[in-house]
């Protein structure tokens, strides 16, 4: 399976402002901090996230992200969607043409697998991520270290 870093940005980022949306808009230079992400990519990853109407921004002092709905309502496919992303397992991006030109013998296993993939992520919403204790303790010791100054201090 390849699922690039954009992908896996896209999905962190929104983890991240789903778990801090109770402090208002989040400014992407806090998730850039906080999740070790270049600013200029996540500027990038949330261009899209805007237009697949998944965050909405707020300008200004105090400004920056928020969903666009409940993170009851957003799911990881949708987030992977948006940025133009896709779970493939097949070698030839689903294209068929494996091998010079023509299908190959497991393309179709492949391919299902990958359908399958894409199913599960349709069924794992951000709020179920957030509701992880593993989750809930791996944000809270990023906002220990950066209201620390830790990660301050290192950019």
């Amino acid at each position: 399976m390849r699922l690039t870093t954009k992908g896996r940005y896209a999905v962190t980022a929104m983890l991240d402002l789903a778990m801090n949306a109770d402090t208002g808009p989040i400014s992407l230079a806090d998730i850039s901090k906080r999740q070790e992400i270049s600013l200029s990519y996540l500027e990038q990853l949330f261009a899209r996230l805007r237009r697949a109407r998944l965050v909405d921004s707020v300008r200004g002092p105090g400004g920056g992200y928020l969903l666009a709905q409940p993170a009851e309502g957003i799911t990881v496919a949708q987030v992977i969607d948006a940025v133009n992303e896709s779970v493939d397992t097949t070698r030839c991006g689903g294209l068929s043409d494996c091998q010079q030109g023509d299908t190959c013998l497991t393309h179709h296993l492949w391919c299902e697998l990958s359908e399958h993939i894409h199913d599960f992520l349709r069924e794992v919403t951000l709020a179920q991520l957030a509701g992880r204790g593993e989750i809930q303790a791996i944000a809270s010791r990023q906002r220990g270290r950066w209201d620390d100054g830790i990660l301050a201090s290192s950019t």
